[in-house]
């Protein structure tokens, strides 16, 4: 595993790619489904025809779990990444069985945290690509990364 990032190597600008791109199955998509988002088109090959989507698609909710793991796998924040809220999250096309996706994620900006001085809060851009190079999902969020050297207060 790579070395884990704190605040201070942090910077606008810093790109992550996701280490491997994930391979999405009609199986995962309808137990997702069944479990947290029961639609038709997520539980059904036939009603997805039959549906905006025109065939069987990944809840968004998966496939942000999804993005979630790959940039865990790729952005290596030490003591884990701690999300601090969501500013921004568009599905832009239905992932279906089969695609494999990926992830480009970019620092936007980085401050420190004014409640918890031994952390700064992080701005980051992702955007997630099937293997057509098609982004399915872009999101911008907020998450926390420890200070090597915590400011004395």
């Amino acid at each position: 595993m790579a070395s884990e990032l704190y605040f201070e190597d942090l910077y606008p600008g810093l790109k992550f790619v996701s280490e491997r791109s994930y391979k999405v199955t009609a199986e995962e998509i309808k137990e997702f489904a069944e479990r947290y988002d029961p639609q038709p088109f997520h539980l059904d090959e036939a009603a997805g025809e039959s549906s905006f989507f025109q065939g069987l698609a990944a809840s968004g909710w998966l496939t942000a779990a999804i993005v979630m793991r790959l940039r865990v796998e790729s952005i290596h924040i030490a003591g884990g990444m701690i999300g601090a809220g969501v500013e921004e999250i568009r599905w832009t096309q239905p992932v279906r069985p089969g695609d494999a996706i990926r992830t480009e994620a970019e620092i936007l900006n980085t401050r420190l945290s004014s409640s918890r001085p031994s952390f700064g809060i992080v701005r980051s851009r992702t955007l997630v690509y099937n293997q057509r190079d098609e982004i399915v999902m872009r999101s911008v969020v907020n998450f926390l990364a420890p200070l090597r050297t915590p400011k004395q207060t």
